[in-house]
C-alpha cells in the first residue's frame, strides 16, 4: 500500500489487498536471498502516475500472455506464477 501511493499515487486501504504470490529470489551466487511479495489490490482510488521517473517510464497494462520483453526478472516470474495458479516461485536457486 505504502509503495503503490508512492511509485503510483494510489490509495489503497489494507482491507483491499491480498497476498497472491511469492517468489524467493537469489539475484547473484552468494548474494542474500530475497522474497517479493505479490499483492492483489481489489480497488483503489486514484489513477496511476509516474512518480519515480528514475525507476519507471510509464504504467501500462498488458495481457500476462503478451508481457514486454523489458520486464523485471522476478516480476515475469510472479506474473507466471499467478497465472499457473501457484503462489509460491523460486528463481536464481538452480545456479
Amino acid at each position: 500500500m505504502r509503495e503503490a501511493r508512492e511509485e503510483a499515487g494510489l490509495v489503497i486501504a489494507p482491507a483491499d489487498v491480498e497476498l497472491v504470490h511469492v517468489v524467493h529470489i537469489v539475484d547473484s551466487p552468494g548474494d542474500l536471498p530475497l522474497l517479493q511479495m505479490v499483492f492483489q489490490a481489489s480497488r483503489w482510488k486514484g489513477v496511476p502516475e509516474v512518480l519515480e521517473l528514475d525507476k519507471c517510464q510509464a504504467w501500462q497494462w498488458f495481457e500476462p500472455t503478451d508481457l514486454p520483453k523489458q520486464l523485471v526478472p522476478y516480476t515475469r516470474a510472479a506474473i507466471e506464477g499467478i497465472t499457473a495458479g501457484r503462489r509460491y516461485t523460486e528463481l536464481g536457486w538452480e545456479r
